[in-house]
């Protein structure tokens, strides 16, 4: 009998993941539609030729997992440090309470003790079964702010403070970095920077079109001057956002040219895979594919060694199009993209069935097709480590990723 919570879940559907899980509705149920957390990896299948494989070559302690969410709702005794707005049933969010309940299925969280305690001991799980060595850079986010530079909760989709999110590094400092997250348009923001990186933070994350920021505005300079100084890589969300509500505009990855101009080290997150945007350069309202614009950016000889993009969510099925086509066949080995492109998990959506298909990839050419059904094994036990594998066995012309993309430590310790 399907539990009251499944039922929710099966009617809420993949409305409430708004046009990504729609574009994969048609692939179920290759994957199903609820995460079944089967627990720990069986140890034939952390044996299995696919895994193994997947992490030759590689130093374990250069594996670093560039984009990994925390998921807080403020249960968990600091319930100033982290928050989860759904809007209460409200008609401008009429989709965030589906949203929730899917990222809690993902987490394989049952609703029944404090939330922010279980999703991160279930996370720390899910670390202590990679290898030795490897880590996930967790991700703060801060509020929704005004042009005065004031928080409003009631904007603010999702908030993870900076000390709560190093907190949560520190439980596991063998698995866990973390990255802060200062809007530049707050009064303290330059204190608050400067604080982060005291506290240990290894990078900066915004995603612009949740949090109110416009990337191209003169406000940003002295920040991105901090920044740079400080040389805390930027991770910015490009092209539209589908998990959180916002403005698009924000996104269009041309805005970033004010932080490479200011000698930011920018890590373009998605590489900017989904919508489009207007020609800002040309001045036009032309609109252009978002990717198309990220490529644009990354082929200009001035931002090399500046511009990077990260591979978290590229294999969904609502991106694994052109995007994911061009990225391997410029990022795969000898490639003029294998430094420049981090991979990323996006954690917890590789947990949420529906938007990944491994059927969809095999058509597609890029993957053998006896391999979709131990990943699809793999996934219910461990989505962390299905990510891994299936990037990590991914083919082009007979070739796949560079090792570089997984070796991302490079980027946040300073080891360039």
């Amino acid at each position: 009998m399907v539990s009251s919570r499944r039922r929710f879940l099966i009617s809420a559907g993949l409305a409430g993941l708004g046009m990504t899980g729609y574009a994969a509705w048609r692939l179920w149920p290759e994957q199903g539609l609820v995460n079944p957390c089967l627990g720990e990896l069986p140890p034939e299948m952390a044996r299995h030729p696919l895994v193994r494989t997947a992490f030759e070559g590689l130093d374990p302690a250069k594996v670093w997992d560039a984009h990994v969410h925390i998921l807080g709702v403020g249960d968990g005794g600091d319930a100033t440090g982290a928050s989860f707005n759904d809007g209460h049933g409200s008609l401008r969010w009429p989709l965030s309470a589906a949203q929730r309940w899917f990222f809690l299925n993902a987490a394989c969280i049952d609703g029944n003790g404090p939330v922010d305690r279980a999703y991160m001991a279930g996370l720390r799980g899910l670390a202590a079964a990679l290898p030795a060595g490897n880590k996930l850079l967790l991700l703060a986010l801060d509020a929704w702010h005004d042009e005065q530079g004031i928080a409003v909760p009631e904007r603010t989709h999702l908030f993870i403070g900076n000390d709560y999110c190093a907190a949560a590094a520190k439980t596991a400092p063998e698995r866990f970095e973390w990255a802060a997250s200062v809007h530049p348009y707050r009064a303290d923001a330059l204190t608050e920077l400067e604080r982060a990186k005291l506290l240990g933070a290894r990078a900066l994350k915004w995603l612009p079109a949740a949090q109110g920021i416009d990337p191209a505005s003169p406000r940003c300079d002295r920040f991105y001057e901090a920044l740079a100084r400080l040389g805390l890589p930027l991770i910015a969300h490009a092209g539209d956002e589908r998990a959180m509500p916002g403005d698009d505009s924000m996104g269009n990855p041309l805005r970033l040219r004010r932080a490479l101009e200011h000698g930011v080290r920018v890590i373009v997150a998605h590489c900017a895979s989904m919508g489009a945007s207007p020609n800002l350069d040309r001045g036009d309202s032309r609109l252009i594919d978002n990717f198309s614009l990220f490529e644009r950016l990354m082929d200009q000889p001035a931002y090399e060694g500046r511009l990077f993009g990260d591979l978290s969510a590229l294999t969904q099925s609502a991106r694994a199009g052109a995007p994911l086509k061009r990225v391997l066949e410029r990022a795969r080995e000898g490639g003029d993209w294998a430094g420049r492109l981090l991979n990323g998990s996006d954690y917890p959506l590789p947990a949420i069935m529906p938007l990944y298909s491994p059927r969809q990839l095999a058509e597609s050419g890029y993957l053998d097709v006896a391999m979709t059904a131990p990943l699809t094994s793999i996934r219910r036990h461990h989505p962390l480590l299905f990510d891994f594998v299936l990037k990590r066995h991914l083919r082009i012309g007979g070739k796949g990723l560079a090792a570089s993309v997984f070796e991302t430590r490079r980027i946040f310790a300073g080891d360039d």
